[in-house]
C-alpha cells in the first residue's frame, strides 16, 4: 500500500501516446534524451514562465534523420504563432541555435482549456502567488471543469497552505475519479507555485469519461499520428 505510480508512466502504451516519438541506435540515445528536456524546458521558459503566457499544456517531439518536429499544445495558437507567423519563426530559429538541426513547429489548439489538468495546474499555482484562498480556488477550479463536461475532478494542493507554519495536504473531489481503470481517460497535470513561504505543489487529475464510450474521431488526439485509443476488450 501507498506507493505511487505516475498517472502519465502508467498509461503510456496503453491509452497515452509517448510525448517523444524517435528511434536512435544506444550511442546517440542518451544525448537525442538529453536534448529533448532541454526542447521543453526552453520551450516551458520562452511560453508560459514570460509574456506572452501562451498557456502551453503540453510538447510533442517527433524526429525523422532530416528534421526535428515539435508539436505544441496551447490554449492560444494565436500567442505562439505570433502576428505573421513571426514568434513561432523567431522561435524556430533558436531552437535550431539550441540543437543544431532543422526544425519545424506544429501548433494544437486545445479547445476545452478548463478541462486540460496541466491548465488547471498551471492556473491554481499561478493565483497561489497572488495569495486567494487555496479552498475558494480547488472549489472554483472543480466547479469550473465539471462545468466544462468533466465527470470527475480531484485537486491535490502540497505544502505551507495559507502560510501555515507546518506544511501538509489538501484535496478536495468532485465526480468520479476511476484512477485503476486504465480504459478510463484520466488527464493529469502537476504544477508548482513558487510563494514568498515556500513552494506549494498542485496536483490536478480530470476524469473526461471512459474511452469505448467516445466515437474514434472525438478522442483529441495526443499529438499528430499518435492517438490514444481504447484496447479492445475480450
Amino acid at each position: 500500500m501507498g506507493q505511487k505510480v505516475h498517472p502519465f508512466g502508467f498509461r503510456v502504451g496503453i491509452t497515452e501516446a509517448h510525448r517523444s516519438r524517435w528511434y536512435a541506435p544506444k550511442a546517440l540515445y542518451g544525448e537525442l534524451l538529453v536534448e529533448d528536456e532541454k526542447i521543453r524546458k526552453f520551450c516551458d521558459q520562452r511560453l508560459n514562465r514570460r509574456p506572452p503566457f501562451a498557456a502551453v499544456s503540453d510538447i510533442h517531439i517527433e524526429r525523422t534523420r532530416e528534421e526535428l518536429k515539435i508539436i505544441i499544445k496551447t490554449a492560444r495558437p494565436g500567442l505562439v504563432i505570433g502576428p505573421k507567423g513571426s514568434e513561432v519563426d523567431r522561435l524556430t530559429q533558436d531552437l535550431q541555435q539550441l540543437t543544431g538541426r532543422n526544425v519545424s513547429i506544429q501548433c494544437i489548439e486545445v479547445s476545452k482549456p478548463d478541462i486540460d489538468a496541466q491548465l488547471v495546474a498551471e492556473s491554481i499555482a499561478e493565483q497561489l502567488k497572488r495569495r486567494t484562498s487555496f479552498r475558494r480556488l480547488m472549489k472554483m477550479k472543480g466547479e469550473a471543469a465539471m462545468n466544462a463536461g468533466a465527470k470527475g475532478v480531484k485537486i491535490q494542493l502540497s505544502g505551507r497552505l495559507g502560510g501555515h507554519e507546518m506544511s501538509r495536504s489538501e484535496d478536495s473531489r468532485m465526480g468520479s475519479i476511476p484512477l485503476q481503470t486504465l480504459q478510463a481517460n484520466v488527464d493529469y497535470g502537476f504544477a508548482q507555485s513558487f510563494t514568498t513561504y515556500g513552494t506549494i505543489g498542485v496536483k490536478v487529475w480530470i476524469y473526461k469519461g471512459m474511452y469505448h464510450e467516445v466515437a474514434e474521431g472525438e478522442v483529441e488526439s495526443r499529438a499528430a499520428g499518435a492517438r490514444p485509443r481504447a484496447r479492445g476488450r475480450h
